[in-house]
């Protein structure tokens, strides 16, 4: 079956055929619905390497990623599929192990491959990501640089809502255990929570950087019982879950004497115990509107470049936290006398 098959049989030109099959969303849905049916009907697929050559284009999507261990991309990425095979896209998907060196290289390597990217959470220094927007278009997912697009989750939002929650049930003296040291959000809510904190007379505790899994949460719990804090705010759920497990082992009763909250909303957040409280990001949402975004500049669509669309969060309530109850595990009882 060839494309005139199609055309003759939903009752449009070639030209029309041939527009929807390339950019779908550049033809009226009617238009779109009769091409597409018509050539299910037949069984017609066009030659993916004869339209390259005719547009220029590759229809691949390059996506990268720092973790696919992480339980938050894989939401992020089936989303993206889903999203570009609407369009006739397919994604080619990179895992780089937090390295931003690693990072770098797989985008240099699939640069020519693709017709642009999408960067989930990228770790590479702000220089080295504008460098590629000359090459190719790039959308940044979770992350801002400069004027390159860019699809984010209201960070600061979500901290406000975690601090207001604490605040709420009388915690004083908060802690925060970060992510990883090239992580812009990372740095977005250490600042986000000291303006907070200063503004509520709160105390924070900055206890640094950890590795954002489950055995960097374990490995800093202790530092958190050291400290004279009733609550902490994790990088992500993973750290928040890792915090949880140690606690337990070290008889700290969560919620009574230590308050968690993660961030991310993962599966597992709300099938532990206690199930944890945390700030959920739409990872669906990130992973369609930064496939639109990217398309609208592939489209050359006006207000694409440059442009910056913000997804909600929302605090999840769960039984990680509670109102202060104890004194905070790291505080010494005044001596005699």
């Amino acid at each position: 079956m060839t494309i005139k098959d199609v055309a003759r049989l939903a009752g449009v030109s070639v030209s029309s055929v041939s527009r929807t099959l390339a950019a779908p969303e550049s033809v009226r849905p009617g238009t779109r619905e009769r091409v597409l049916r018509a050539a299910a009907e037949v069984g017609y697929s066009p030659n993916a390497a004869a339209r390259a050559l005719t547009t220029g284009r590759t229809y691949n999507v390059g996506l990268v990623v720092p973790d696919l261990a992480n339980p938050f991309f894989p939401t992020v990425v089936k989303a993206i599929q889903s999203r570009a095979r609407e369009f006739d896209y397919s994604v080619l998907l990179v895992d780089t192990d937090e390295d931003p060196t690693a990072e770098v290289e797989l985008i240099r390597k699939l640069v020519k491959q693709v017709d642009g990217f999408l960067l989930c959470g990228p770790r590479a220094a702000d220089d080295d990501l504008r460098s590629f927007v000359g090459e190719t278009p790039v959308v940044t997912v979770n992350r801002r640089v400069g004027p390159i697009p860019s699809v984010i989750c209201d960070h600061t939002d979500g901290v406000r809502q975690a601090v207001g929650h604490l605040a709420a049930l009388g915690h004083r003296a908060i802690a925060y255990l970060g992510g990883p040291r090239a992580s812009t959000v990372n740095r977005e809510r250490v600042r986000g929570l000291r303006s907070l904190c200063a503004s509520m007379g709160l105390e924070l505790v900055d206890l640094g950087n950890a590795t954002p899994n489950f055995d960097g949460g374990a490995a800093a719990a202790d530092l958190v019982l050291a400290a004279p804090v009733t609550a902490v705010l994790a990088y992500n759920d993973l750290q928040a879950l890792g915090l949880v497990s140690r606690f337990k082992e070290r008889g700290a009763s969560v919620p009574e004497q230590i308050s968690v909250v993660g961030f991310d909303d993962i599966p597992l957040a709300g099938q532990v115990s206690p199930r944890l409280t945390t700030i959920a990001q739409r990872g669906d949402l990130l992973g369609r509107a930064a496939v639109d975004l990217l398309l609208d500049l592939l489209q050359d669509r006006v207000g694409a470049a440059g442009s910056r669309r913000v997804m909600p969060t929302q605090l999840i309530v769960r039984g990680s936290t509670g109102p202060v109850v104890t004194s905070p595990p790291g505080s010494r009882p005044p001596r005699d006398g």
